[in-house]
């Protein structure tokens, strides 16, 4: 017969080994997360430092070698004294700064609604196929018809100059493609899944929030970075054509000026936004997908 004091001992000893397992593989999981981590970190690093130098390459390749003017196509090194050499360069920074946030806001405006319709038209999407068969069209036909000359009816209906026209044309950028990618990871959920959700009683919406949106996850991500780029342009066009301010009419006025160092400053700096803003959010990407164990990089490119 086991002795009730060796058996309460055995049973410590036993939780105790137990607790110092699982410690050691909750240290081991932090470990194998926070290496995968580092690594896609470092991957979204070098694609963004990547995409910078092949930018300034194929602009060195092109100002050197396209027979282009001087007097129309600028350097870096133009461009760099135009904002910090020269002795208005300090003028110069303070008025593309303030065009600059002007434009940003343009573009967060057109981004957040673009954005938010495709959400919401993508799960629309996913849980009727009616919808879809309705609403693609429409969306289609945005995205075909070029917007300027849908622009001037966007300005008779949403006002000249206003947040709402400019919205709406953002919005028009960034829908369509947002729309198509993010309505492609919803129907990639695991059906196995979404079958388990549905035997215990879950309906289609459920199944969508519970499964396909964190199945999705990959495809929005990839929705937002092709939106940022799109958010800017279209912040570009509005005003460029409504609104009057922002770098997009700066540009154009410049232009118009024959103030080419001040155009390609412009350009740069917008340029360099956009690849910034895109590896922000690839950074955010990696970093979402790696806490989520839906990140795919593994050692050796494998």
């Amino acid at each position: 017969m086991v002795d009730p004091k060796e058996q309460l001992i055995m049973s410590d000893v036993t939780t105790q080994t137990q607790s110092i397992a699982i410690v050691d593989l909750r240290r081991q999981v932090r470990a194998v997360a926070a290496k995968t981590l580092a690594r896609a970190l470092g991957k979204s690093a070098l694609i963004g430092l990547s995409t910078f130098a092949i930018v300034l390459v194929i602009w060195l390749g092109v100002y050197y070698f396209g027979h282009v003017s001087p007097y129309i196509m600028k350097s870096p090194v133009d461009v760099w004294r135009n904002l910090f050499v020269d002795d208005d360069a300090a003028a110069n920074r303070a008025v593309l700064v303030e065009n600059l946030l002007v434009t940003l806001r343009h573009a967060g405006i057109g981004f957040a609604v673009g954005l938010a319709i495709a959400i919401i038209g993508a799960v629309l999407f996913r849980i009727s196929r009616g919808i879809e068969t309705a609403l693609m069209p429409f969306a289609t036909l945005l995205r075909s018809v070029p917007l300027v000359a849908l622009a001037p009816v966007i300005f008779v209906v949403f006002g000249l100059g206003t947040d709402t026209s400019v919205a709406v044309i953002g919005g028009i950028v960034v829908l369509f493609p947002a729309l198509v990618t993010i309505a492609f990871g919803l129907r990639s959920a695991s059906q196995q899944m979404l079958d388990v959700v549905s035997v215990y009683g879950g309906s289609v919406f459920t199944a969508v929030r519970k499964v396909a949106l964190p199945g999705a996850l990959p495809s929005l991500f990839a929705a937002i970075r092709i939106s940022v780029p799109g958010a800017i342009t279209g912040a570009l066009l509005s005003e460029m054509l409504s609104t009057g301010d922002g770098i997009g009419s700066a540009t154009a006025t410049y232009a118009a000026s024959a103030r080419f160092g001040d155009v390609w400053a412009c350009v740069v700096v917008v340029t360099a936004v956009s690849l910034l803003l895109y590896s922000v959010v690839q950074v955010f990407e990696s970093i979402a997908l790696t806490r989520m164990g839906m990140n795919t990089d593994k050692p050796g490119g494998s």
